[in-house]
C-alpha cells in the first residue's frame, strides 16, 4: 500500500498532481461514494485503496489456472515448455504466488543497467528516490504477470513496446542470459496462458471529462 500511496505518481510530478488529475477526470463523486465517512475522499491513501481494489480484479481465471487444477490440456505443449523454462531459468523466484508476482521488491538490473537495454529516456532510481537508501537504487515492485499480454507497454516507464522484447530484456538484465528465439517463443506462449476472461464491465470504456485533457 505504501508504494501505491507514496511513490506511484504515474508519470506526474507528485501526489498533488495525481489528486488534481483524479478530480479533473470526474472521479470525485465515485470516491465520495466509495469512502462516505471520509471528509476528504480524494486523497493519496484512498487512491492506493482504489488501485488495490482494481488490481485484485485482475486475478481472472485463465488457462493456467485450469492447468493447475489438473487439466493438462488447458496449456498447449509450447506453453508447457514455456512454464518449465520459466521455472528452470529462475523467473519464478520473483514472479511467484497467486499473482505470478506482485508481492516483493527487487533490483531491476542484476546483470547490467536496465536503461541500456530498455532504451529508457530517463533513469528512474526506484525506491531510492523515496528512501535514500543506497540498497534501494533501481529497486522496484515486481509486477504481477497476470494478463501481462494485454498490458503493453512494459516496465515502470513504458519503455518497451512488446512482450517478446520485454522477455529478452528480463533474460539479459535479471538472469544474465541471452535467450534464443525459441526460448522467447516458449516463454511467450506461457505468458499468454495467464490471460483470463475479463469481467463484463471491463468492456465499457469510461467517459472521461474533457477537462482532464
Amino acid at each position: 500500500m505504501k508504494a501505491l500511496v507514496g511513490r506511484a505518481s504515474f508519470g506526474n510530478p507528485d501526489n498533488g498532481a495525481v489528486i488534481q488529475k483524479i478530480k479533473a477526470l470526474g472521479y470525485a463523486a465515485e470516491f465520495a461514494q466509495a469512502f462516505p465517512d471520509d471528509p476528504e475522499p480524494v486523497k493519496p491513501e484512498n487512491r492506493g485503496k482504489a488501485i488495490g481494489a482494481y488490481e485484485r480484479t485482475l486475478v481472472t481465471p485463465s488457462p493456467f489456472d485450469t492447468y493447475l487444477k489438473g487439466d493438462t490440456n488447458a496449456l498447449t505443449p509450447q506453453a508447457q515448455d514455456g512454464l518449465r523454462m520459466f521455472i528452470e531459468i529462475g523467473c519464478a523466484s520473483c514472479h511467484n504466488g497467486v499473482g505470478v508476482g506482485g508481492s516483493v521488491f527487487e533490483k531491476f538490473g542484476f546483470f547490467g543497467d536496465y536503461w541500456k537495454e530498455t532504451g529508457s529516456q530517463s533513469i528512474d532510481e526506484g525506491r531510492f528516490s523515496e528512501t535514500k537508501e543506497p540498497a534501494d537504487k533501481s529497486v522496484f515492485k515486481v509486477p504481477s504477470l497476470r494478463n501481462v499480454a494485454m498490458t503493453p507497454p512494459y516496465f515502470h516507464d513504458g519503455s518497451v513496446a512488446t512482450l517478446p522484447k520485454a522477455i529478452l530484456v528480463m533474460g539479459k538484465v535479471q538472469l544474465g542470459k541471452d535467450l534464443a528465439e525459441r526460448q522467447v517463443e516458449d516463454l511467450l506462449a506461457f505468458l499468454n496462458s495467464l490471460t483470463g476472461e475479463r469481467p463484463k464491465d471491463f468492456v465499457t470504456e469510461p467517459q472521461l471529462s474533457p477537462q482532464a485533457f
